[in-house]
């Protein structure tokens, strides 16, 4: 081999290496984009690297007094004056959560104080066990109308209001009920007249629990389990009404 073509052959290969070592010098040191969990963009989907980068997933579970932002957006929607709970009775939890497709998301939740710290728990073991829940947004984001967040499979907890159909205030109302996966774990009421009433009104498919379906929640469900370790009781066990979707703390 000539000494020129050598010396050409060495730059050649020389030059390859520089760009291979460019190429994965900048894949090593360019950093996730972290900007979703710092502002805790709720409904965002992030990456496991992100969430590393951020401080790591125990910091991405969190229960704390309403912050003013979040206050503000519940102003005449799932917050309305009352005598009976107000900001300094509730708190603002964090968490992260799985989808059916394996994605993560950020999720936030506004719950009574007295099950914060369990609810903080039970949802950071569903995250490590990778249990699918699609959407965890304030209801405020649905202008606090239970029927288009169950239709949008949201998960949830405070929200003042009165049980469907009644003038009694529902637990959650006083953030002390919580409902995951809306959509495929309905309400419904068999009348008296033979009709029945479900909510949402998309999911009468879903009252059928023998079917198998994304999301159910069932005797043999994580989720059930433990929620009911907690000291929730389910909307599932009633006998005149069934809520597949709902736990509620016992008192």
């Amino acid at each position: 081999m000539k000494k020129t073509t050598r010396i050409l052959l060495t730059a050649l290969l020389l030059c390859g290496a520089q760009a291979l070592y460019a190429c994965s010098s900048n894949a090593i040191t360019t950093p996730p984009d972290t900007s979703a969990l710092a502002r805790w963009q709720a409904g965002a989907t992030v990456s496991a690297e992100a969430v590393e980068a951020f401080g790591g997933v125990d910091k991405c579970f969190a229960a704390d007094p309403i912050p003013d932002g979040v206050w503000a957006r519940m102003q005449g929607k799932t917050y309305k004056e009352n005598p009976y709970i107000g900001r300094d009775d509730l708190r603002h939890v964090r968490a992260l959560h799985w989808d059916y497709d394996g994605q993560i998301h950020l999720g936030e939740m506004v719950c009574n104080k007295l099950i914060a710290d369990r609810l903080v728990r039970i949802l950071r073991q569903l995250y490590d066990a990778r249990y699918p829940i699609q959407r965890m947004l304030l209801p405020d984001v649905y202008g606090a109308d239970d029927e288009t967040q169950m239709r949008a499979n949201n998960s949830s907890c405070f929200c003042y209001r009165a049980v469907a159909g009644t003038k009694v205030l529902s637990k959650h109302a006083r953030g002390l009920a919580v409902d995951i996966n809306t959509l495929y774990n309905p309400y419904y009421k068999d009348r008296a007249d033979g009709t029945r009433y479900v909510q949402p009104a998309t999911a009468a498919q879903y009252c059928d629990r023998t079917g198998d379906f994304p999301y159910k929640i069932d005797h043999h469900d994580l989720c059930y389990r433990l929620f009911r370790e907690a000291g929730f009781e389910w909307g599932g066990d009633w006998r005149t009404c069934k809520d597949f979707q709902h736990f509620e703390l016992k008192e």
